[in-house]
């Protein structure tokens, strides 16, 4: 059932997915809340339990499954997993689901004014909540918790009791501290706020330039730091060298390219500032372990199944 609706719905799209709202509206935010929460069966029984390839520009959303099976696709990662599970999906992440028609679990999405709020209230630690796609599988206590806390959730938001808003925003205040506390590899650093706003300027720059193939110095420059401070922060507070954060993201955007337009190499290439296709490909390699033409088939393949 699965596998028929993946072929059916993931199929590799000759314009680059669509960027939505909410799945398949392109109207402003539904709703006066910082929040919006559905079952996952409102919106993908009307699609016939497939979501195609989308993403969206100004919002991120958390995929609850309390039960049944679900096939994912998170940018080139594709795989299947079931319930309970919490699936992460920040900004710009493309995605698609195809559901077991006995899914059960809910959407919640997320805002970019909430998301900011989120990040101010865990201060340090929220650095990096919704800063990459996540799966994950629940278990135990964890799974109680998070279903507790998820149904309390979602009964508050549909409901209009007193002091709805402030406990809506304690109860994703509750959240965003369980996903942060997820990542118990990340080393604990006693840094000044000031690493914290610049490893966030940072990050905006490359988002607005890294197409333009700036330098490490020219970022620094910007952010008016020397390029070891630079580097250092990235390390301490990112867990990568600054120029590993550039590269990821025009991999990203590679990647991205290559499975869902039509672009040749040399386009995709020249898109991303490279002036030589022969060096974009090398680079590509070097990053992914395969050519772009490889990938691009693989990843069609992949998509088709």
């Amino acid at each position: 059932m699965i596998r028929a609706a993946i072929a059916q719905g993931l199929t590799v799209n000759d314009a680059y997915p669509p960027i939505f709202k909410l799945y398949g509206e392109a109207q402003a935010w539904p709703a006066p809340d910082l929040l919006h929460c559905e079952t996952i069966e409102s919106r993908s029984r009307l699609h016939g339990w497939c979501i195609e390839s989308h993403r969206h520009a100004d919002l991120a959303q958390l995929l609850y499954v309390r039960r049944g099976r679900v096939r994912l696709q998170l940018e080139d990662w594709h795989g299947e997993l079931s319930g309970p599970l919490l699936v992460v999906l920040p900004l710009l992440c493309v995605h698609a689901f195809a559901f077991d028609p006995a899914v059960e679990g809910f959407v919640i999405t997320l805002p970019v004014p909430q998301l900011e709020r989120l990040k101010q209230r865990c201060q340090r630690a929220g650095q990096g909540l919704f800063f990459k796609a996540e799966r994950l599988v629940l278990a135990n206590d964890d799974a109680l918790w998070i279903d507790q806390l998820v149904s309390q959730l979602v009964a508050e938001y549909e409901g209009r009791r007193p002091g709805r808003e402030v406990l809506l925003e304690a109860l994703l205040d509750s959240l965003a501290i369980w996903l942060i506390r997820q990542h118990r590899h990340e080393q604990e650093v006693a840094l000044p706020r000031r690493a914290e706003q610049h490893l966030g300027r940072f990050l905006a720059l490359v988002e607005q330039h890294y197409r333009e193939q700036w330098s490490l110095g020219r970022y620094a420059a910007a952010l008016g730091i020397s390029g070891v401070h630079l580097n250092s922060l990235c390390r301490q507070l990112a867990g990568a060298s600054a120029l590993a954060i550039v590269h990821q993201r025009l991999l990203l955007e590679a990647r991205r390219r290559l499975t869902y337009t039509q672009a040749s190499v040399a386009e995709v290439a020249d898109l991303l500032g490279f002036a030589d296709p022969a060096y974009f490909s090398r680079f590509f390699r070097r990053g992914t372990g395969q050519s772009p033409l490889s990938y691009r088939r693989l990843a069609g393949e992949e998509l088709r199944r």
